[in-house]
């Protein structure tokens, strides 16, 4: 059995170590540009920053969910492979959005349509099942 979660459970893995890279980087440029918290507000630069990673946090759980859903009722590889693409998309919009609030829109609407090619496993993959099921 585990191993038809395998690949599902490494590409999870690498999304929180991705997450927890993110936060880091929000608690250096806090500390860089004396942003103490709560304050969310600063320099551009440490609001790109709070901003990326915030947004990135946001779409995890939605990343995560259609990541196992289409590898429990799809297929694994491909699930894990479009996962792996999906936190490069968005280490690429992370970094571009350090830079500048324009350099994120390219990886950000690459990231959402690997999104999209997840809805569409779990989509179809719950079709079969419960085709075949009924």
């Amino acid at each position: 059995m585990l191993h038809s979660i395998a690949l599902l459970s490494t590409v999870t893995l690498l999304g929180v170590l991705e997450q927890a890279y993110f936060a880091v980087q929000v608690i250096t440029f806090r500390r860089k540009f004396k942003v103490s918290p709560p304050i969310t507000s600063g320099p551009p630069e440490f609001e790109r920053i709070f901003r990326a990673q915030a947004n990135c946090s946001e779409y995890f759980p939605i990343f995560l969910s259609l990541l196992w859903v289409a590898g429990v009722f799809s297929h694994q590889v491909l699930a894990a492979l479009c996962g792996v693409i999906y936190l490069y998309a968005r280490y690429q919009y992370f970094r571009g959005y350090a830079y500048s609030a324009e350099k994120r829109l390219g990886p950000l609407y690459f990231s959402t349509g690997i999104l999209f090619i997840l809805i569409g496993l779990s989509m179809v993959g719950l079709l079969i099942h419960f085709v075949r099921y009924f």
